[in-house]
C-alpha cells in the first residue's frame, strides 16, 4: 500500500509516453475550485455574485465595488483524499490482479486576498491563489505502471484586478493573471517484465513556464435582494520546459544521454460562472452557480526534443469533454455574530468511460459542505468550511484503442479495473477591514 498523497490533492500521470490525468478530489480534470473557506461552507454555490470579503475577487472581480474600504482575507484549506485504482493486468497469457491504494497525497492550499475602494465607483484588488494543481504517485509494484506511475502540474497565481460601477445597478471588473507552472510525469516498466527490466524508466520529463492570462466579470443588482454575476477567465498556454529521460526517448536519440533538453506544451482551459444571490428574508439567503470548464480543447499531448531524431513526439491522445458543475448553497444570519452555511453541488467528469485512465480516476463527484463565520470584533470575523466529496465508482480500460495506448501495452499487457474515492476538505479563514 501506497501511503503517499496527493499534494494538491488531484493527480495527474502520463502514460507510456504521458497523460495528464486528475484524481477525484476536488473540481474536473487538474481545476482546483478551493479558492477560500468561505466559499467552501456553500459547495461553492453563488460565488460570482458574493462579496463576503477580499477573496470574493478571485470569482468575480466586479464584486469588488461591493467591499467597503481596505480589506484582507488570508487563509487555506487542507484536502484529504482517498483515490484507489484496482484491477488486471493481462500480459503474455497471464492475468495479474493489482491495485494502488490511497496513491493521492495530503495537501494544504494557501490563499490571500487585498481589496481596496477608491471611491464610490473604482475599486482595485490583490489575489494571490491557484486554479490549477495536481500530483500522483502510483505503487511501485502497481503492475501497469507502464501506462503512467506519477505526474505532477502545480500553479501559482497573482492578479492583479480592476472594477468600476458603471451604474448603481450594474458594475464590471477584469484582471491579469500571470500563472507560474511546474511539472513532471513519467511511466515504469512493471514487475511482470521481468527483474532485469522492472522499474526502469520508460519516460520522464519535467519542466516549469510562467505565462499570462486574463479574465473579466460582471454583476447586476436586480433589486435589493437579488443579485446575478458572470465571469470568464481565459486559457493559459503553458510550456514547460526542461529535460526528458528513458528508454523510450533513447530509442530515437541521435547520440544517447542520461538527459534530453525539451518540453511539452499544456495548456490551462478557459472557465466561466454565471452565479445568483437571493436575500429571500432578513436572516435567509439562497445563492446558486452554474459552472463550465473548455476541456475539449485538451485533445492530445505533444513533446518537443529538439535534440531526438523524431523531435516531436505524439505522447499521449486525450479527447477530454467540457466539464460543467451545478451547486445550491444557503445562508442563515444566526445572530450578530454568527453565520451559518450549507451547500451541495454537483461536478461532471472531463473524460468518458472510454477516455478514462488508470491515471486518471477521474469521475462525477458529490459536494455536501457546511461552514459557519464568526464576527469576533467589528473589523475582524473567521471563517470555516467542511466538505465531503463522493466520486462515483468508475471503469478503466486500457490500451483505450490509441497508437500511444498501444505502444504502451506492449510492455506489460492490457489493463482493465475500476477506480474508487472519496476526499474530504477542511478550511479555515481570517478577514480584516480596516
Amino acid at each position: 500500500m501506497n501511503n503517499n498523497k496527493n499534494r494538491l490533492s488531484l493527480a495527474v500521470a502520463l502514460g507510456l509516453l504521458g497523460s495528464v490525468a486528475s484524481t477525484n478530489s476536488m473540481a474536473a480534470g487538474f481545476q482546483l475550485a478551493e479558492y477560500s473557506a468561505t466559499g467552501l461552507g456553500r459547495a461553492y454555490a453563488g460565488e460570482a455574485a458574493m462579496a463576503d470579503g477580499a477573496d470574493a475577487q478571485w470569482r468575480n472581480m466586479a464584486m469588488l465595488t461591493y467591499l467597503e474600504g481596505t480589506q484582507i482575507s488570508v487563509g487555506g484549506i487542507y484536502v484529504d483524499p482517498n483515490v484507489d485504482v484496482e484491477g488486471s493486468s493481462k500480459f503474455l497469457g497471464k492475468t495479474i490482479h493489482t491495485k494502488s491504494e490511497d496513491f493521492a497525497h495530503d495537501a494544504f492550499i494557501p490563499n490571500l486576498y487585498v481589496s481596496h475602494r477608491v471611491n464610490e465607483k473604482l475599486a482595485l484588488g490583490v489575489a494571490l491563489g491557484t486554479n490549477y494543481g495536481m500530483e500522483t504517485d502510483l505503487d511501485d509494484n502497481f503492475a501497469a505502471s507502464h501506462f503512467g506511475n506519477t505526474a505532477s502540474i502545480i500553479t501559482k497565481e497573482l492578479n492583479l484586478n480592476i472594477a468600476y460601477q458603471v451604474m448603481p445597478q450594474l458594475s464590471v471588473g477584469g484582471g491579469v493573471r500571470y500563472v507560474m507552472g511546474e511539472g513532471h510525469f513519467g511511466a515504469t516498466i512493471p514487475q511482470q517484465m521481468g527483474p532485469l527490466l522492472a522499474g526502469k524508466t520508460l519516460k520522464y520529463m519535467e519542466g516549469t513556464d510562467k505565462a499570462f492570462g486574463w479574465q473579466v466579470g460582471t454583476a447586476w443588482q436586480i433589486n435589493d435582494a437579488n443579485r446575478i454575476g458572470f465571469t470568464y477567465k481565459s486559457e493559459v498556454k503553458l510550456n514547460l520546459e526542461g529535460h526528458a529521460k528513458g528508454l523510450g526517448f533513447d530509442l530515437y536519440a541521435n547520440n544517447k544521454s542520461d538527459t534530453y533538453a525539451g518540453s511539452m506544451a499544456l495548456a490551462m482551459p478557459a472557465t466561466a460562472e454565471l452565479a445568483s444571490f437571493h436575500q429571500l428574508t432578513e436572516s435567509i439567503a439562497i445563492h446558486a452557480s452554474l459552472n463550465w470548464t473548455d476541456w475539449s480543447s485538451f485533445e492530445k499531448l505533444e513533446a518537443n526534443i529538439p535534440s531526438l531524431k523524431k523531435p516531436v513526439q505524439d505522447i499521449k491522445d486525450e479527447h477530454w469533454e467540457d466539464n460543467y458543475r451545478i451547486a445550491l448553497g444557503g445562508t442563515y444570519q444566526l445572530n450578530q455574530k454568527i453565520t451559518l452555511r450549507s451547500g451541495i453541488a454537483y461536478d461532471t467528469s472531463a473524460v468518458s468511460d472510454k477516455n478514462r485512465t488508470i491515471t486518471i480516476p477521474e469521475t462525477d463527484r458529490t459536494w455536501l459542505s457546511i461552514g459557519a463565520g464568526y464576527e469576533w470584533s467589528q473589523n475582524l470575523s473567521l471563517d470555516a468550511g467542511f466538505t465531503y466529496i463522493i466520486a462515483k465508482d468508475a471503469p478503466i480500460t486500457e490500451s483505450r484503442g490509441y497508437p500511444s495506448d498501444d505502444i504502451a501495452q506492449g510492455f506489460g499487457g492490457k489493463f482493465k479495473g475500476e477506480t474508487t474515492g472519496s476526499v474530504w476538505l477542511l478550511g479555515v479563514q481570517a478577514n480584516y477591514r480596516f
